[in-house]
């Protein structure tokens, strides 16, 4: 279940000796955690199908090729090069990263029209936030805004 776990985050970060697996062929038992929804989802129908019937580790770097992970990381300075991504956007302009966050996983239930009409609600509600004001208030000064939050 554990692969499925990580394939649930919005992103995914490996050290250069992980490996995923799908190991449910191997003991008899079929995919849970929700791998069937977001395996294939993730790789493609015909990648997914190879992962969960012949259940063979997946090394680090094929999971970097076949889109499972984000980043590889080499394992002694996998938390420091995380804690980085993690300051990075917990920094950032938080609400609207939750916007597209939101908007991101509900586009796999919505037609194209139905996700540019959420974009188009979302970004009115960003142009209310105060970290987007400053932002513009900043742009003609060059200046860099800190985000705050809000």
């Amino acid at each position: 279940v554990g692969m499925s776990f990580a394939m649930a985050a919005d992103m995914m970060i490996m050290a250069d000796t992980a490996y995923l697996l799908q190991a449910f062929r191997n003991v008899g038992l079929v995919p849970d955690g929700g791998a069937t929804y977001l395996l294939p989802r993730k790789v493609g129908w015909s990648r997914a199908m190879e992962l969960i019937l012949l259940g063979e580790k997946v090394p680090a770097e094929k999971a970097l090729a076949f889109g499972l992970c984000n980043y590889i990381f080499p394992s002694e300075s996998l938390m420091e090069e995380a804690m980085k991504i993690a300051r990075k956007l917990a920094t950032g302009p938080t609400k609207t990263l939750g916007m597209m966050r939101e908007l991101m996983w509900n586009s796999f239930g919505n037609t194209y029209e139905q996700q540019m009409f959420l974009e188009a609600k979302f970004q009115s509600r960003a142009f209310t936030y105060e970290d987007t004001k400053n932002v513009i208030k900043a742009f003609g000064t060059k200046k860099k805004t800190i985000f705050k939050g809000k």
